[in-house]
């Protein structure tokens, strides 16, 4: 690690190469921390867009009216928003209306902050379409791939728990894939409330080190291996899972 280190001093003494968070172990810890809390952003966020995705599309199945309008207007409203707006609006719109708690020193903090408020907006966002997706995915499977599990003695439930979400999961997964995609991407929208992800602590390194043109092809190489890598997991689980008549493309 000297050794490397040492190189890129070298670098930027020589050939103008500033990359601090090579060889300034602050900076390397400021941008590892930042790169941490994007992968926290994006895990945490893709896993609620994909329970509001599943229950969002099996709510507008249900035979219950309002539900489906619910379920409807939130669709319509979180696809057809800009999702900067919508973060805004939950982290100054409701987050100035949300009950605080003392800090150490007594002063009052929102009991929300702003990483939970992001990882909400994200949620909700991705969520929209994930629902969706996977509403096309049930239209998708056959109704009598239904009514046979029903015909063998599952409850409605458990034959579209057991038998229907997992075929029609199957189905969704290339679209799903690049809805994920996006999200992963989309993270770096907490930048504008303060999130320190990879884009914020990026901005606070180029500030004080003077280094944009290197510290935002850096920020595009991470960004360019974190979608890549998200990308060869979705499609290793498309192959695991794909079905005769399913998913095929």
């Amino acid at each position: 690690m000297d050794l490397i280190e040492s190189l890129f001093r070298e670098l930027n003494a020589s050939a103008g190469l500033n990359l601090t968070i090579v060889y300034d172990p602050f900076d390397r810890s400021r941008f590892w921390s930042g790169f941490l809390m994007t992968v926290y952003l994006a895990a945490a966020a893709l896993l609620a867009s994909l329970a509001l995705g599943v229950l969002g599309a099996a709510a507008q199945k249900s035979p219950i009216a309002p539900l489906r309008w619910l379920t409807d207007g939130y669709v319509a409203f979180f696809r057809n928003t800009p999702p900067l707006v919508q973060m805004y609006f939950f982290f100054f719109g409701l987050g100035s209306i949300t009950p605080t708690v003392p800090d150490d020193l007594g002063f009052p903090t929102p009991l929300i902050g702003n990483v939970a408020w992001a990882i909400v907006a994200l949620a909700l966002f991705a969520g929209a379409f994930n629902v969706e997706i996977f509403r096309s995915g049930l239209e998708a499977v056959p109704k009598g791939t239904a009514e046979a599990a029903t015909a063998l003695g599952l409850t409605r439930l458990q034959s579209f728990r057991l038998v229907v979400l997992p075929l029609a999961f199957r189905i969704c997964l290339p679209a799903l894939n690049n809805n994920l995609v996006n999200l992963v991407k989309t993270t770096t929208l907490a930048y504008a409330i303060g999130v320190p992800e990879m884009l914020y602590v990026s901005n606070q390194i180029w500030s004080d080190a003077l280094n944009v043109p290197e510290m935002m092809t850096m920020l595009l190489l991470v960004y360019i291996g974190l979608v890549s890598l998200l990308v060869w997991a979705m499609h290793r689980w498309e192959s695991a899972m794909r079905l005769p008549g399913f998913g095929e493309r």
